[in-house]
């Protein structure tokens, strides 16, 4: 099996399905993981030189960050549902949080410098959600912590690919620190299926093709983008979210397509 990709555990003693660290991935910026908690479950973490989103993919729970108390967030009872509850923690801080029911909750953090900013709920209202690509190539955005959204590094998006659709497509790359053209990030995608029985592909690959994979993904496994083109692509009959976390040395989102493939960024492209 594939190095990139990473299938979930039995859930533990703390419901941690994954758990993806720079030391694990053998990069330097992106960590991430997933727990599923039971009803009054409680987890709890110290973010020393790290900063992290909380986004709940399902479910409630009642946060808590240092001596702040945020009540109870979250709310839709799948990730396919829009309106995702999420908690940014700075560095130098701790969180807790306890189930409010079943829930699923992803972890992402980034390296980041102490106090440099407050802990903040981000609701529904402050994510930006929009429609990129047309026909096959359509898929929808919500962007819970972009580069306008104060944060030291991480970037964290979710997409809903639709049913026989491609994401991340044209296959684009962001693996060179060469702004203003490309930025430098490290990325997971975090992949869910509807119904859970599907799968999807995704194919990792460099100009020079001295790295190049393509994975069938099931539900619940996350596939790593250490560098390269990344494309994604849901089978017909099974809608496709991911959870992508981006880190890097500059907090930018500059992407450079496949020359390969520019030209499809030029016409309308219809339907299958």
């Amino acid at each position: 099996m594939s190095k990139l990709l990473v299938k979930p555990q039995a859930p533990d003693a703390e419901g941690r399905i994954h758990e993806v660290t720079p030391e694990t991935a053998g990069w330097e910026h992106v960590g991430f993981a997933v727990h599923r908690l039971a009803a009054g479950q409680s987890l709890s973490r110290e973010t020393a030189n790290r900063e992290h989103c909380l986004v709940l993919l399902s479910g409630k729970v009642a946060a808590k960050t240092g001596e702040e108390d945020f009540g109870v967030i979250g709310g839709r009872s799948s990730p396919f549902e829009p309106d995702p509850w999420s908690l940014y923690v700075p560095a130098g801080s701790e969180w807790s949080v306890t189930a409010q029911g079943p829930c699923e909750l992803a972890i992402c953090s980034a390296p980041a410098k102490a106090g440099a900013r407050p802990a903040r709920v981000i609701g529904p209202a402050d994510v930006g959600s929009l429609t990129r690509g047309e026909g096959s190539n359509t898929r929808h955005v919500r962007n819970i912590l972009p580069e306008t959204e104060a944060a030291d590094g991480l970037l964290v998006v979710e997409v809903i690919t639709p049913s026989g659709c491609w994401s991340s497509y044209p296959p684009h790359k962001h693996d060179q620190d060469n702004l203003p053209a490309e930025s430098l990030l490290e990325e997971t995608y975090y992949h869910r299926l509807n119904p859970p029985q599907g799968f999807g592909f995704q194919r990792v690959y460099t100009d020079d093709r001295s790295l190049d994979e393509t994975m069938a993904f099931s539900d619940g496994d996350v596939v790593l983008v250490p560098r390269g083109y990344h494309p994604v692509g849901a089978p017909h009959g099974y809608e496709l979210y991911y959870l992508n976390v981006m880190a890097g040395p500059k907090r930018i989102w500059k992407f450079h397509n496949d020359p390969a493939h520019e030209w499809i960024t030029t016409p309308r492209m219809s339907g299958c």
